[in-house]
């Protein structure tokens, strides 16, 4: 943390949102699609001398990625992508130029009239597993999901592989500063509930394709899948985000935020690390914060 730093949350609605609760500030923004939220989010930077915003949603990306510039004159560091890479990420359909820059094969993509059975199929813009389903023959297709613009159809990824998800940390000349792989153990809700860094010829490979991508910034969590057998790999997504897993990279050693404040707000070069804790095995469980006096 910079010293006098201090970190404060913002949210549609702070009351029931545990990490405004648990920041030293948290202040009430409308939504991220509202057209008013660019002039409010300028005006709670220019009024609380923020100089470091760190998106945790996929719906607010592509807004602050339009705004950054703007921002970044009136000191204040919107760290996000450019929108190139958003905007690749949030259409999952575009997703494999992006695969194909760091070299990592992803499963093939179906027009509705050329699906191969059995298939998966999800929202092209979706999180949280929302929506998401295999689908096993056209029966299962119904005619809602046929004039969807927004539901694309995909290669089945075949059972019995390892999950993972990477971290990567792209500096401000978006090349790669870090890279931690954490095998999904178990999921609940799209989100991991037991995890274990793993270093292995995943993070080689992932290593020899993604040392750079173009307008990549700060976190990007890379999910795929591993056959260990053949040593093939399956990219399934890419968010340009902090997903809701990096805990575990924070505590192997990976220290995204610390990277941020050092190149964002004190100009500093951040090196290649890699001497984040191999075997590092997280389980979650719910915990709770608590209010008093809330109406």
């Amino acid at each position: 943390m910079l010293p006098g730093g201090q970190v404060y949350c913002a949210d549609a609605f702070p009351k029931m949102s545990a990490a405004c609760q648990a920041a030293v500030l948290h202040f009430t923004l409308p939504h991220c699609l509202d057209p008013d939220y660019p002039a409010a989010l300028r005006q709670l930077c220019t009024d609380e001398g923020i100089g470091l915003v760190i998106p945790t949603i996929d719906t607010e990306l592509l807004t602050l990625t339009d705004l950054a510039a703007a921002f970044r004159l009136e000191g204040t560091h919107l760290v996000v992508s450019e929108r190139d890479v958003v905007a690749g990420c949030r259409d999952k359909r575009k997703t494999p130029v992006i695969f194909a820059q760091m070299g990592l094969p992803t499963p093939a993509i179906y027009d509705i009239d050329t699906i191969e059975f059995p298939c998966f199929s999800k929202p092209a813009d979706g999180s949280s597993s929302i929506g998401a389903m295999r689908i096993d023959g056209p029966a299962q297709i119904t005619a809602e999901m046929r004039v969807d613009i927004k539901r694309m159809f995909m290669e089945l990824v075949p059972d019995g592989l390892r999950e993972l998800t990477i971290d990567l940390y792209y500096d401000r000349r978006h090349t790669l500063r870090c890279a931690v792989p954490r095998q999904r153990l178990a999921v609940r809700a799209g989100e991991v509930a037991k995890g274990l860094t793993t270093r292995d010829w995943v993070y080689d490979r992932v290593l020899a394709g993604a040392q750079s991508l173009d307008g990549a910034r700060g976190c990007l969590t890379l999910q795929l899948f591993a056959n260990d057998k053949d040593m093939s790999i399956h990219a399934i997504e890419i968010n340009p985000r902090f997903g809701g897993g990096y805990p575990l990279s924070l505590a192997a050693g990976a220290d995204f935020a610390e990277w941020l404040i050092r190149e964002y707000l004190l100009k500093e070069d951040i090196l290649f690390f890699e001497a984040w804790e191999d075997g590092l095995l997280m389980l979650r469980y719910d915990a709770k914060i608590l209010v008093h006096g809330h109406r």
